[in-house]
């Protein structure tokens, strides 16, 4: 009985074990490079990174650097941290609003039909993020098919010119390109909603905005911050999306730093800097998140 009892209980660890494993490989050990480049040297002639293994011999003087401009009279990267929070959180918002109610009707009102729409939903994901900008590129510029719509083809004078750096623009790119990430996840837990508790709420004489606010809203929390992190997570670390809908440093974002540093000679260790500070800012939004899931586990047990 006791040997059974020792059998069971590594069990469950070892499947774990390669979950485990594959963390560490493509996780811990990359994260553990990041931070040799970050406080890594420069070779004096071609300039290029020297990443220090041992933390005892670690260099702070490129992170020193990036943290000094920050903020104050030398931030010189504040303004594209601060724009980020803002486009990220704007976009977000945008891609809930757009989402959840295409979520909600799949769930709610697809009946036979839930295959089709969510494979039309998958779709986006066929085609790359890359093609799908540059559409929007050709869409967008001043002779393009935007501006012909907005002026009733050609009766009034409209010649936006949409890539010169607009922010709005470029927040159109985010939600347009991770507004599909959003809604599966949100479709998922509204799937997972008994309807009983629905129908049950609706026979006790609630009304239909009432039972939304007070039963399927509350029970979707938790895949709502899911695809809120899923969505946010990648766009802070978007740069792409603004080279080719803006390409002006105005709009320049927390990605965009850390592309043009790892692209520039000898700055590679600030781009790592970057990506650290990154990890940071984000860690406490995953920590609630999986907080906030537990706790939900444990109300549902």
């Amino acid at each position: 009985m006791a040997a059974g009892s020792r059998r069971s209980r590594w069990v469950w660890p070892a499947f774990a074990l390669p979950g485990v494993v594959w963390l560490a490989l493509l996780f811990l050990l990359p994260l553990y490079i990041v931070l040799c480049l970050a406080f890594g040297t420069l070779d004096p002639v071609f300039r290029s990174p020297v990443p220090v293994w041992n933390p005892l011999q670690w260099d702070f003087s490129q992170s020193k650097y990036v943290l000094t401009h920050l903020v104050g009279e030398n931030g010189v990267f504040g303004a594209a941290i601060w724009r980020t929070a803002v486009f990220v959180v704007v976009a977000s918002v945008g891609c809930l609003a757009i989402a959840y109610p295409v979520a909600y009707f799949v769930t709610r009102f697809g009946g036979r039909r839930k295959g089709l729409l969510l494979a039309l939903l998958i779709a986006p994901f066929w085609i790359s993020y890359m093609m799908r900008m540059l559409a929007w590129v050709n869409l967008l510029q001043t002779d393009g098919l935007v501006n012909r719509a907005l002026s009733l083809g050609g009766l009034f004078p409209v010649h936006v010119d949409w890539l010169n750096g607009r922010s709005s623009t470029v927040v159109f790119g985010l939600v347009y390109g991770y507004v599909p990430y959003m809604i599966l996840p949100l479709y998922a837990g509204l799937d997972r909603i008994d309807q009983s508790l629905i129908e049950a709420a609706r026979d006790l004489g609630a009304s239909r905005l009432s039972t939304f606010r007070k039963v399927t809203l509350p029970m979707s929390k938790a895949a709502v911050i899911a695809s809120l992190l899923l969505v946010s997570l990648p766009m802070v670390g978007d740069y792409f999306t603004n080279d080719l809908l803006s390409g002006s440093p105005s709009t320049a974002m927390f990605g965009n730093l850390i592309n043009n540093a790892v692209l520039d000679p000898g700055q590679v260790g600030q781009g790592a800097t970057f990506l650290i500070l990154m990890f940071i800012v984000l860690l406490p939004a995953m920590a609630y998140y999986v907080r906030s899931t537990r706790r939900e586990e444990g109300e549902t047990v």
